[in-house]
């Protein structure tokens, strides 16, 4: 659970706010319709300071959303990015938790968007780990969502909007209501999607797989990271359709995000994953992706820009 302090400055429009002072009109378009486009990322603590993980990456794949739903952004990548920077330093965070957001605001209301403004603000906080400080270790009990991630053709999977998490809503309260910590949610053709904001590893004999983009995956930032890291490591990737009753069998399995980072998960609808640990590929992963973003290797993906 995160709660804000109130005490800082959020981004909006080109300039710093007081926390309190962030405010939109309830006419916004953006609260009627949900029309906003997200990303949601992390600066860590290293050695040589405050480093932003995968900034760059981050901020294109926004721009890509909002150029999905036709909203052209009023600033360049490059002015944004030096904006998160900016909002970082101005609240003097070692390490924190990133929210850019850009939305259709206040002019008028009606399903056509276009006539609405598009405003942007960027906000950061400390968040913890995600599904809790335990869960890296000793993973999560999840289960298979009753609720479907959206078929093809009609909401953009590859847009990280807010109207997409409605259904991750309803997939989150569903399993937490039930006793879970999170849900899995498969596709319209009962194949393995996603969590609701995370993406999904299988290990089986000594192979990674995971959902292709095809299957209503949101392209994580993450997700990308982790599989750069199994290649380097010299194991066997797979993206493909997987089927549901490949959660149960597998030998490990986990999930990737921003916030979640690494996270086994230990069982699936009360079926105990492999031995019920956290496992050897996860607890390599892991290591290999904290020596990363914590400045303890070389970072030659240059996945670190430093505040």
């Amino acid at each position: 659970m995160s709660f804000f302090n109130e005490d800082g400055k959020v981004w909006m429009n080109g300039r710093l706010v007081p926390w309190k002072n962030a405010n939109i009109h309830i006419a916004s378009h953006v609260i009627h319709y949900g029309s906003s486009l997200f990303e949601g990322f992390r600066a860590y603590e290293t050695p040589r300071g405050t480093a932003v993980f995968r900034l760059d990456g981050h901020i294109k794949r926004l721009y890509n959303s909002c150029k999905m739903y036709r909203m052209d952004v009023p600033y360049t990548m490059e002015e944004f990015t030096r904006a998160v920077l900016e909002t970082v330093r101005a609240n003097a965070f070692r390490s924190c938790y990133i929210r850019p957001i850009i939305y259709r605001g206040y002019n008028t209301l009606g399903v056509d968007p276009l006539p609405n403004p598009v405003d942007c603000a960027i906000l950061v906080w400390n968040w913890g780990k995600y599904l809790g400080e335990e869960a890296l270790e000793n993973g999560v009990d999840v289960k298979v969502s009753t609720w479907w991630r959206l078929a093809p053709n009609t909401l953009p999977a590859l847009a990280k909007s807010g109207a997409n998490y409605m259904n991750s809503q309803l997939i989150k309260m569903e399993a937490l209501l039930d006793g879970y910590a999170e849900g899995i949610a498969l596709n319209i053709r009962g194949h393995i999607s996603e969590g609701s904001g995370e993406n999904i590893f299988l290990v089986q004999n000594g192979a990674v797989y995971t959902p292709p983009l095809s299957s209503s995956v949101l392209p994580g930032i993450t997700r990308d990271s982790v599989i750069t890291l199994i290649k380097e490591m010299g194991m066997r990737l797979i993206e493909e359709t997987i089927p549901r009753e490949l959660l149960y069998i597998a030998d490990e399995v986990f999930f990737t995000g921003s916030a979640a980072e690494i996270t086994p998960i230990r069982s699936i609808d009360k079926i105990t994953i492999g031995t019920g640990k956290r496992g050897p590929v996860v607890k390599k992963l892991q290591e290999a992706f904290f020596a990363y973003i914590n400045g303890g290797r070389d970072d030659s993906y240059h996945w670190l820009t430093f505040i």
